[in-house]
C-alpha cells in the first residue's frame, strides 16, 4: 500500500491513535501487503472504524470475528 497525498511520519508524530485508526482502515481496505492485524486492535477501534470499510464483504467477515467470543 503506497499513500502519496499523507505525511505518515507527521501524521504519526501529531495523532498517535488517530494515526493507528487510520492505518488500520489504510490495510483493511487497500490489503495487507504481508502485514498481520492486531485482534485486539480490530476490537477495539471497531465502533469507530466499521462503517469505512469499503468492501461489504471484508467488513461482514471482520464483524464477524470481532464479535465472536474467541
Amino acid at each position: 500500500m503506497y499513500n502519496w497525498s499523507t505525511d505518515e511520519a507527521k501524521f504519526k508524530k501529531r495523532a498517535p491513535a488517530k494515526y493507528k485508526e487510520w492505518r488500520l482502515l489504510q490495510l483493511i481496505n487497500y490489503g495487507l501487503q504481508g502485514e498481520r492485524l492486531s485482534l485486539n486492535f480490530l476490537k477495539q477501534s471497531w465502533p469507530k472504524i466499521k462503517n469505512q470499510i469499503i468492501d461489504r464483504w471484508v467488513r461482514k467477515y471482520l464483524e464477524e470475528i470481532v464479535l465472536t467470543d474467541a
